[in-house]
């Protein structure tokens, strides 16, 4: 099937279907069934190595179209050039005879990936973005690196395997090449049980992960654990919506990227608001700075969001109670949100606290094991807050949660418990409910954190 759209109008199409898509309410995926479509000549699923070069093509549109919203263009640079578009090439040929295509795919992705954000991502940032959403990265999974899983899997699903197979033996040398000794396979437990490509998959990206884990520096270490916490990555795959404000404007996006990769997204300037300290390259001075207002910015939007969850659970709210109703701790403000009967009958104080995991004075616990910080932050706030909801017969819960999106425990309980009550009311899936809240916050987090780092950037000493 032959592309009905000249290569040259691309971009005019990508922007028409833009405008009339996304601000429109309807998403990406309109982009994906219409202008991939004419580019690769059918849906992008990967159908011969000719369209590795096609989508060439379609990533030089995507750059045009980042000039005029950079999140966007992102977004459907993931859709369109993440490895499961070309899996069917990796699944049904051999890892030996598909390299070079899928490497020149990847080559391009990385190449559309830093002409949108105008910026160099050096090598070892890089192996970071190419992780799953899981384990802390873009998504921008590199399809040379997991072919092996893919046509491994595809023969020991479909039985057409034998132990006298030349590719296959090449591919599982290549599999045990790139994964610990102990995850190791054999021809014989290829051939006995398939294996899902999903978990072949995973051990790739562990062994990835763990490597780059060992040779990152203690700050790093704690960014990549916090980073890879459950729902920590979920402001990357939210459905984007101006209206709702589940979308970063360029600036906001690409300081956004360029922090959430480690890399030095403060250009050493001095910070606007403390002239005598010097911005640090992972941004945690800006995330912990009180003055300018945007630790209070930051409280106030995460604090509305979760409130407007307990509504829409029909549950009800008050915010900013406490001041003045004791003699504990008279001034003191114990609920964000106070929900009435929420635990056993007793109403609940909420209390938001975000905290940076990059803390100098708590960085040798926090580099050993993820969600230290949020754990500190949750004892901190108890400490504070349960003698004044003790005497007012609240059940005191702090919502703490680490820069890079890592929620502590009490909160993850309140949020599935929340999710529980909503799923009900809204007839919507619990994991699907569960996934806006996170996606929700995090993306509004995750814009704070921006805001903060752009906001201090005023000049460069000496």
């Amino acid at each position: 099937m032959k592309s009905s759209v000249p290569f040259h109008v691309m971009p005019s199409l990508l922007k028409m279907s833009y405008d009339q898509s996304f601000r429109g309410g309807f998403g990406p995926f309109v982009i994906v069934r219409s202008a991939a479509k004419a580019i690769l000549g059918r849906e992008p699923m990967g159908v011969g190595a000719e369209n590795c070069f096609k989508a060439k093509v379609l990533f030089t549109a995507l750059v045009e179209v980042a000039e005029a919203d950079l999140h966007f263009a992102v977004s459907l640079l993931l859709i369109c050039g993440s490895y499961c578009k070309l899996v069917h090439l990796a699944r049904t040929t051999p890892p030996s005879l598909s390299c070079e295509s899928l490497k020149f795919f990847d080559e391009e992705v990385r190449r559309c990936f830093s002409t949108c954000i105008a910026a160099d991502i050096p090598d070892d940032h890089w192996k970071q973005a190419q992780l799953s959403l899981s384990f802390g990265g873009l998504g921008f999974r590199s399809l040379s690196y997991r072919s092996c899983a893919a046509f491994i899997s595809s023969l020991s699903s479909s039985g057409f395997g034998s132990a006298s197979n030349c590719h296959l033996l090449s591919a599982i040398s290549k599999f045990n090449a790139l994964v610990f000794p102990t995850e190791a396979i054999t021809v014989e437990s290829v051939l006995s049980s398939p294996l899902s490509q999903h978990a072949l998959c995973k051990k790739l990206d562990d062994h990835l992960f763990q490597s780059i884990l060992m040779t990152s520096s203690p700050a790093n270490k704690v960014r990549l654990l916090s980073a890879s916490a459950p729902h920590a990555s979920l402001w990357l795959s939210i459905v984007l919506s101006l209206g709702l404000g589940l979308h970063l404007d360029p600036a906001e996006f690409q300081i956004a990227v360029m922090w959430w990769l480690g890399m030095n997204s403060s250009i050493q300037s001095v910070c606007q608001f403390c002239p005598n300290i010097t911005l640090d390259p992972l941004g945690h001075h800006a995330v912990s700075c009180r003055d300018g207002g945007d630790v209070v910015i930051r409280h106030n939007r995460l604090r509305n969001i979760f409130a407007e969850f307990c509504r829409r659970a029909h549950l009800s709210v008050r915010v900013e109670v406490g001041q003045g109703l004791s003699r504990v701790q008279s001034n003191s403000r114990p609920a964000d949100v106070l929900v009435d009967a929420w635990d056993r009958a007793k109403p609940a104080a909420f209390y938001v606290a975000v905290t940076s995991p990059l803390t100098p004075a708590t960085l040798h616990d926090t580099c050993n094991s993820a969600g230290v910080a949020a754990h500190k932050a949750e004892c901190r706030k108890h400490s504070s807050n349960d003698p004044k909801c003790q005497e007012l017969g609240w059940v005191c819960v702090p919502l703490a949660v680490e820069s890079y999106g890592n929620w502590g425990k009490e909160a993850q309980n309140t949020f599935a418990r929340l999710a529980s009550i909503l799923s009900i009311s809204l007839h919507c899936p619990k994991a699907k409910v569960l996934t806006e809240i996170y996606g929700q916050l995090n993306i509004s987090l995750v814009r704070s954190v921006a805001r903060a780092i752009l906001s201090r950037r005023c000049s460069v000493p000496g």
